[in-house]
């Protein structure tokens, strides 16, 4: 059985498209943020065993790897020739605040180069995301990433999901090293999911 053809891609639902993408990527970016706000400039490099990424290592990794993936996104492999992963994985930070401030640094340069790439794009650039079968006619699409070519919009999910990855690594070990009695809950608390609800003035039990 082939395939269903795809519906015809209009301007409005490419700008809708990337604005969702757009979305997802800030919501991540500042949820993160809230859990990283909560380490002072030695929490913030504390392993939890001693092999485990820092939070400061995972944000220099999310840096470096946004900038290699959205720097030329359309026009360059996404894996640059200039990163070096592996160093990523480093803690080579300065000591005290000045460490702390590095680390974010690289963060923020990551995310700026997500965050202006996503600005730029346009209907044209996502024409023929699906206006092909990607299993037939991969080998053209606009994007790629160590070799292998993506649609755009499959290229953003990637690292969507990347990141999504990222923000839970970050958010549970702020909270392993915070501890429960001074730890400011990212999401819904325990416990609280009613009252939520009712904030929001949803009713689960309720049928449109």
């Amino acid at each position: 059985m082939s395939d269903p053809i795809p519906a015809k891609q209009t301007p409005e639902a490419t700008r809708l498209l990337i604005g969702d993408f757009a979305f997802k990527f800030a919501e991540i970016r500042r949820e993160s943020e809230q859990a990283i706000a909560q380490l002072d400039a030695v929490q913030i490099r504390r392993s939890l065993d001693g092999d485990v990424n820092s939070v400061a290592v995972i944000m220099k990794h999310v840096g470096g790897n946004l900038r290699s993936r959205f720097t030329s996104f359309l026009t360059e492999d996404g894996e640059k020739p200039w990163r070096d992963r592996e160093a990523e994985f480093v803690d080579d930070f300065p000591a005290g605040e000045a460490g702390r401030d590095a680390a974010l640094a690289d963060w923020r340069d990551g995310w700026r180069v997500l965050e202006s790439t996503l600005a730029s794009l346009c209907e044209a650039d996502l024409a023929t995301d699906l206006a092909t079968d990607l299993a037939t006619d991969l080998a053209t699409k606009p994007v790629l990433i160590r070799g292998v070519p993506h649609t755009v919009s499959r290229a953003l999910a990637r690292s969507l999901a990347h990141m999504a990855y990222h923000q839970g690594q970050i958010t549970l070990i702020a909270r392993m090293i915070v501890g429960r009695e001074r730890w400011n809950t990212i999401s819904i608390p325990r416990g609280a999911t009613a009252q939520r609800h009712a904030e929001m003035g949803f009713d689960p039990n309720s049928r449109p």
